[in-house]
């Protein structure tokens, strides 16, 4: 029987051919490479996911917002006094605070007055610090128990000394059907000169 070479043409004995290792170490590192990146855009796409989800929960109130500027049935006609002397009221809505929703909860609260056939709205917010003004014993004019500013019937500042920047803030009235007494209802920002909707 005759002796076959089984190495590489070319070769001498104990050599090997070249190019089968780095055939199979670039192979495996190309491989690895893939891997690695297919791993990491798969790890990416999981994380983003549920955090694109929680951003959007997180800033879905502000997407939102608020209604804004809503009339709102807050009484009827026949329920303030004639003699024009101011009567409290309070203002419930449906609102939406971040992810609850209140019905017909309390927002706020006016003073209504007749004037012949006109209603007057004031908010019974202090425009100095934010309390609530009140109405004092003799019924003639507003008093607020924080600081002492003063206000006459119609919401003006009555006193020279007093705290207030502004005057009450009136809100704007529409009677509908006769006897429903009807308001936009806004807040304004305290210890300002000019009134500022929160």
């Amino acid at each position: 029987m005759s002796e076959y070479n089984l190495e590489a043409p070319g070769l001498e004995a104990g050599e090997e051919a070249p190019g089968d290792e780095s055939v199979e170490t670039a192979g495996g590192e190309r491989r690895h490479f893939l891997v690695s990146v297919s791993a990491l855009l798969a790890g990416t796409l999981a994380i983003l996911a549920p955090i694109g989800a929680a951003v959007v929960t997180l800033l879905d109130p502000l997407r939102r917002g608020q209604a804004r500027g809503d009339m709102l049935l807050v009484a009827r006609t026949s329920a303030i006094p004639e003699d024009g002397s101011p009567r409290k009221f309070t203002v419930t809505a449906d609102r939406t605070d971040a992810w609850a929703k209140y019905e017909d909860s309390p927002v706020g609260a006016v003073y209504l007055r007749r004037s012949g056939d006109e209603v007057h709205a004031l908010n019974v917010v202090c425009p100095h610090a934010g309390c609530f003004v009140g109405i004092a014993q003799d019924r003639s004019r507003f008093s607020c128990p924080c600081h002492r500013s003063s206000f006459d019937l119609d919401g003006v500042v009555n006193d020279p000394t007093s705290p207030s920047p502004r005057d009450m803030d009136a809100l704007d009235v529409e009677v509908r059907n006769g006897d429903e007494v009807w308001i936009r209802f806004q807040n304004f920002l305290p210890g300002r000169s000019e009134k500022t909707p929160v």
